[in-house]
């Protein structure tokens, strides 16, 4: 289950302003994350004047509560009813020293009541506010109106990208991959760089398919472990047709990343599967990896390391399941179309209608009764967003695309997993995939979150990203 989003909260107050107003204002935002189901960590409003922060003293209060609960806060709403105090808030953030994610919000004047006893100023307080953050190296996400009250639309869908950014920079920032096998040797796409990962707080943890079928050796087929992974495999997906003997051995391989997956902590996998574990195996992992996907845990098969932490980010920010695609075929000659495809272990959820079937592509090398073990359909209609982390090892640093597209009604005939998709300038996407060396492999989530993950990747993670719907008319090749 996903664990609830918290802010902390700091309102910005200056002296000289109606101080009546922070009152006010407060209320107005809390019931605004309460509405967004956001858990908020602030000063009590009897700790200072009406709760708010206008001077060091108040600074030094307010970092102490944010500290007492710095292992619950993913973020910190810095929301301005007045002009605000810039020094206080900026003083409250460098005290808590957790590097959070920060979103400043301005409250609205309105026209009618500019007088001393109600006018704002917070439309000016909140340059004030980002000029001192800016000063002391505190990174900030703004709302996308100036200013805004906290029962309008945009703020709300604000709080909501907020979340999930706060959602991707917590995640990634600590975090376990379990890389199962080597990479295929036909595959140097999913090569990666371990230390500029773990540069930017992502570890992975390796082990040998040998150590893991070594464990599945052990296992008797009326273990009551084996029996119960193997219901929870006939009971994710229709297995008509599939072998007991194909069945029983995925119902193995699968308690046997489930016990190394929790004997590591790990929180995603990236599996490899062409061809040794068909060949020397006899099954394909994909719907063990559909089963974890599914379950927010990512799996990505290839040992795609690199392509797991989109789909981990996309899986943060949504908290809804992630997939690893390929982009894979032109549709027709619309230049705003394509085929996306897998083998494949996409999570049930994205498709329209799915089964259990065999690999056709590996089953022509070594043969049908070693493949079974894919989840196959077609992917059901609806907006997704797209998400490619590389490691450019050649200029260390670690890059990342981003952007929003459809998953259409139109079909194909087609095997494995796949879907007509249709991207806004999808000819300009390819361009800047061909021309920067990037990899055929995209992750994909059913929902709308590009901006989430480029305030993340670039604001806080200081990875460098291309947001295709931001720069596709303007991006200089």
């Amino acid at each position: 289950m996903a664990r609830a989003t918290t802010l902390g909260l700091i309102v910005g107050n200056r002296g000289f302003f109606p101080a009546h107003l922070c009152e006010s204002g407060r209320k107005e935002v809390l019931a605004a994350l309460d509405a967004e189901s956001i858990r908020v960590v602030a000063l009590p409003v009897d700790a200072t004047n009406h709760g708010a922060v206008e001077s060091y003293a108040d600074a030094k209060k307010c970092a102490e509560v944010f500290r007492a609960h710095a292992d619950e806060i993913d973020g910190v709403l810095v929301t301005l009813p007045n002009f605000g105090d810039e020094r206080a808030v900026a003083d409250t953030l460098r005290l808590f020293g957790t590097r959070v994610p920060v979103l400043v919000h301005a409250f609205s004047d309105d026209k009618d009541k500019m007088t001393i006893a109600f006018r704002r100023d917070s439309f000016c307080g909140k340059m004030s506010v980002c000029n001192n953050l800016t000063q002391y190296g505190i990174r900030y996400s703004i709302t996308s109106l100036h200013t805004v009250a906290p029962d309008a639309p945009s703020f709300r869908e604000d709080i909501r990208r907020f979340a999930a950014t706060c959602r991707v920079v917590r995640d990634l920032r600590n975090v376990r991959i379990g890389a199962l096998g080597a990479r295929p040797t036909a595959f140097n796409t999913v090569r990666y760089s371990e230390k500029l990962l773990e540069a930017s707080g992502i570890s992975v943890e390796t082990l040998d398919l040998s150590e893991a079928l070594g464990w599945v050796g052990r296992m008797k087929d009326n273990d009551t472990a084996v029996q119960e992974k193997l219901t929870g495999i006939t009971s994710y997906t229709n297995t008509t047709g599939i072998p007991a003997a194909s069945l029983m051995k995925m119902a193995k391989l699968g308690l046997a990343i489930d016990r190394w997956v929790a004997d590591k902590n790990l929180s995603a996998t990236a599996i490899q599967c062409w061809t040794s574990l068909e060949e020397f195996f006899g099954v394909v992992p994909c719907t063990l990896m559909s089963m974890m996907s599914e379950s927010l845990m990512p799996s990505a098969c290839e040992t795609d390391t690199a392509g797991v932490v989109g789909m981990m980010a996309l899986r943060s920010a949504s908290q809804k399941p992630a997939a690893l695609l390929d982009w894979n075929n032109n549709y027709g000659t619309d230049p705003d179309k394509g085929v996306v495809f897998h083998c494949s272990n996409l999570p049930r959820s994205f498709f329209s209608e799915q089964k259990m079937d065999f690999q056709e592509i590996i089953a022509g090398t070594v043969g049908k009764e070693q493949t079974f073990g894919t989840i196959v359909g077609t992917i059901a209609p609806g907006p997704f967003t797209f998400c490619r982390v590389s490691t450019d090892d050649l200029h260390g640093r670690i890059t990342a695309y981003v952007g929003e597209g459809e998953f259409t009604q139109d079909r194909v005939e087609s095997f494995g997993g796949y879907g007509v998709i249709k991207v806004p300038e999808f000819q300009s996407l390819l361009q800047y995939i061909c021309r920067h060396g990037l990899e055929h492999h995209v992750a994909a989530t059913r929902t709308r979150m590009a901006q989430a993950l480029d305030d993340a990747f670039t604001t806080y993670l200081g990875w460098d990203t291309y947001h295709h719907s931001a720069h596709a008319e303007r991006h200089n090749f």
